[in-house]
């Protein structure tokens, strides 16, 4: 049988078919940030917590869509609890070096609890660098709002947030005065109803409640 040969055009259109569209994310989805310092709130505040608190910070990601590394990872979380040297945010202060102990969801296979490991990694930056242990742990995470989710990584993270409300003025001067630890789009300041971190391998466990320390956002790389 012979062979059909497509015209130039119809080649073009057939090879764009079958691209992805331009400027489309390899993997996107929903963000948590909670720290141990305020990140919303005025110079007052944030001058009596630096050096003092502000070293601690849970960072999550769920996995709407897409893949890392050629593997899939739609519905999935990692979770990267980080010990600071110093305020995370502080421009005074290095907060490095840093340890930082990485939580991958259970329902993942083998293969995806590797790429979900190197996902945190590289969306962490520095800041997850020297990673102390990989825990394999059962991981809900919903986002029920701009500024409501939930987080709960074994025993380990809890993490609940609520948005802001004119109770949570203090001073009058609030303002994002810390940003995001990663790079996030639509990011929204939140209040921490209760965040914990209650694992091994950092040297420290804390508990907090009611503190203008959360960020929720999306990611997209």
């Amino acid at each position: 049988m012979p062979s059909m040969k497509l015209p130039a055009p119809a080649i073009l259109l057939s090879l764009l078919a079958l691209a992805p569209a331009a400027g489309a994310a390899a993997i996107e989805g929903d963000y948590l940030e909670a720290r141990t310092a305020d990140v919303y709130t005025g110079p007052c505040f944030a001058n009596g917590e630096v050096n003092l608190a502000g070293k601690d910070a849970v960072l999550a990601w769920h996995v709407r869509r897409g893949a890392w590394n050629g593997t899939a990872l739609d519905g999935l979380s990692v979770v990267a609890v980080v010990r600071a040297s110093a305020t995370l945010g502080d421009p005074d202060a290095n907060p490095l070096p840093a340890r930082a102990l990485v939580i991958v969801d259970a329902r993942a296979t083998a293969a995806q609890r590797e790429a979900l490991a190197a996902l945190a990694r590289d969306l962490g930056g520095d800041l997850i660098r020297d990673v102390v242990r990989i825990d394999v742990e059962s991981i809900d995470a919903s986002f029920d709002g701009p500024a409501i989710a939930t987080l709960r990584a074994g025993d380990a993270v809890e993490v609940r947030t609520r948005a802001l409300a004119h109770c949570d003025l203090h001073c009058g001067n609030e303002e994002v005065f810390y940003p995001p630890l990663t790079s996030v789009e639509n990011a929204v300041p939140a209040v921490s109803v209760v965040q914990a971190f209650r694992g091994e391998g950092l040297g420290s466990t804390w508990a907090a409640s009611d503190k203008r320390s959360a960020f929720l956002a999306t990611f997209s790389r």
